[in-house]
């Protein structure tokens, strides 16, 4: 496998990073007045889960680079790509328009996210880094997979909390 890997694929990762610290900032006071489009999320708890999606995010895109084109790596990478896209509509966008109020990450899913990994995804299909149908083979298990994985990651981190509450 040819180990090409553009310098503009770690732009993915710190899109991430930075619509994550957006997400951090202010989702957790705005999921308490998200009514049923979002139940109310802690603070630590959603850090908790930021922090493990966005290593993952990290550690994907590394080992792609390690790995090269049509690795099960580099199809993770553009899975993750395709779940950041569609994150920006849903819930993003929708949240936005449903609830006439801003939903916090919309700004960095439209100005980092939508246009990073749109142009990722154009580029690793025009280059054959990925081919169908075995991009959609990948993707839609994992976007299901992680998206799936955020409230366990939200349980797993009260529970953590709770013990170092406890502890101290």
């Amino acid at each position: 496998m040819e180990n090409t890997f553009p310098w503009f694929y770690w732009l993915f990762p710190i899109a991430l990073t930075i619509h994550n610290i957006e997400e951090a900032l202010y989702l957790p006071e705005w999921s308490k007045s998200a009514g049923r489009y979002h139940k109310p999320v802690g603070a630590f708890e959603f850090r908790f889960a930021l922090i493990i999606i966005t290593a993952l995010a990290i550690i994907i895109t590394f080992i792609f680079y390690q790995s090269g084109r049509q690795s099960i790596a580099c199809y993770l990478f553009f899975a993750y790509n395709f779940g950041m896209l569609f994150n920006v509509f849903f819930p993003h966008l929708i949240a936005t328009v449903v609830l006439k109020k801003y939903a916090p990450g919309l700004l960095t899913g439209l100005i980092l996210n939508l246009p990073i990994t749109g142009y990722i995804l154009f580029y690793g299909n025009e280059n054959n880094y990925f081919v169908f149908p075995a991009f959609w083979y990948f993707t839609i298990p994992f976007v299901v997979i992680l998206a799936g994985s955020i409230p366990l990651l939200f349980r797993l981190g009260r529970s953590i909390k709770k013990l170092s509450d406890d502890k101290f």
